[in-house]
């Protein structure tokens, strides 16, 4: 069965508007939309939102508007399909601690998320009965906060048996993925085999469910290819990527997922991070968390640290490998693996944006990487591009991302199902 098909089958002011669900048409008019595709941008455009559904998209000359449909002005603004995290969690962080996994703290967090842009997350692992319950609830027109696809727990086990038996219970709890660590840690602890690891990809291709691997070393991606892994869920860090490695996934097709965003989560609180200073950031944190993170014997914990300095130095290797799959070709998602304390959903993922264009991307190839291709290499098939049929979820912008990619900071409104996104 190709990826494609296990993906599919895997998941079946101005603006000062209403907040209550899209029932009618609304539509947004005069922006330059940018539509995830790939396409050129379109000037002075229209999306006409029908029951939480993109209608029509086009030049304002060449599409219709309803009779009754709700206008909405956006000249001199910029839409973007909303953006999608191929790789975050949604789980039991609240502030610094975990073990808060609960419905009220999920919805906190897909709000949270919602309100930066980030309008879909894919979650690899963790995920329990509350989260799936949340993904089950998001096919209507009402939606307001980011929408949620899981994995569930992360398969573990120390015989072939206990991995099958592992990915069915998973598979049976009605999750999106298969999600796998194959890593030692830097060597602080033992990492898959491969005789296990096969036989989890052959299971979870029996149940028709994607494989997304957490790994680090380029020998254990070359070998989870061959074996049928669907998502490389974080860079290849040990090493620059070689020829022979890039032509064995560009033949795959399978999509990579850098997290570089991850590794700054494990060195940055050595001392004070630049973005402390940001707004943009410190609109959504809490200042008990940053006292907590600015306290001078944790600062130096983090110095101390010689996994937290081995991770500093991966993130040079890791900007790299990105430039180079970019270049040959490779599709690239972004993904985070935001969520777990310190990791700060919404704010990590225009970091993220921001630091692929450091790595050698255009802002453009980083909007699609973080929409139309994120959506594709998640298996999304309504979502990640504005084109008719697919559900309104959108992001106004003050400024033109392709400028500068920290425009996409100007957030002027968050739309779901054709819904704004409310603020606090």
């Amino acid at each position: 069965m190709s990826k494609l098909k296990l993906l599919t089958a895997a998941l079946l002011g101005c603006l000062a508007v209403s907040a209550l669900a899209n029932e009618g048409d609304r539509a947004f008019v005069g922006a330059i939309i940018i539509d995830g595709t790939g396409a050129a941008p379109l000037s002075n455009g229209v999306v006409v939102i029908s029951d939480g559904r993109i209608r029509a998209i086009g030049a304002q000359d060449d599409v219709e508007i309803p009779a009754g449909a709700d206008v909405i002005d956006v000249s001199g603004r910029t839409i973007i399909p909303g953006l999608i995290n191929a790789h975050g969690h949604v789980g039991g962080t609240l502030g610094l601690e975990g073990g808060h996994y609960t419905r009220d703290n999920l919805q906190r967090q897909l709000s949270l998320y919602a309100r930066y842009g980030i309008t879909t997350v894919v979650s690899l692992g963790g995920d329990g009965a509350e989260g799936l319950a949340l993904r089950n609830e998001q096919n209507n027109s009402d939606l307001t906060r980011s929408r949620l696809f899981v994995a569930g727990d992360v398969i573990t086990g120390n015989s072939e048996q206990q991995i099958r038996d592992r990915v069915n219970a998973v598979a049976d709890s009605g999750v999106d993925y298969i999600k796998v660590r194959v890593d030692d840690n830097l060597g602080n602890s033992q990492k898959m085999s491969q005789a296990l690891f096969s036989a989890l990809v052959d299971q979870a291709h029996s149940r028709r469910l994607p494989v997304a691997v957490h790994l680090f070393y380029q020998d254990d991606a070359r070998f989870v290819l061959d074996q049928g892994a669907d998502l490389i869920a974080h860079s290849i860090r040990d090493e620059d990527v070689d020829s022979d490695f890039v032509n064995q996934l560009a033949q795959s097709g399978v999509c990579y997922i850098p997290t570089l965003t991850r590794e700054v989560s494990t060195f940055v609180y050595e001392s004070e991070p630049d973005f402390f200073g940001d707004p943009f950031f410190l609109q959504e944190v809490d200042d008990d968390i940053l006292a907590t993170l600015r306290e001078p014997a944790r600062q130096q914990r983090v110095r101390n640290s010689a996994s937290a300095q081995a991770y500093k130095a991966a993130l040079q290797v890791a900007m790299r490998n990105v430039a180079a799959l970019h270049e040959a070709g490779i599709p690239i998602a972004m993904g985070t693996d935001s969520g777990p304390p310190a990791r700060f959903q919404g704010y990590f993922e225009h970091l993220e944006l921001s630091m692929m264009v450091e790595s050698g991307m255009s802002p453009a190839a980083v909007i699609q990487s973080a929409t139309g291709v994120a959506a594709q290499c998640a298996g999304l098939t309504d979502l990640g591009t504005l084109e008719p049929g697919n559900w309104g979820d959108l992001v106004i912008l003050e400024e033109n991302p392709l400028a500068a990619i920290e425009n996409t900071h100007s957030i002027e409104s968050v739309w779901i199902a054709g819904n704004r996104v409310p603020t606090p």
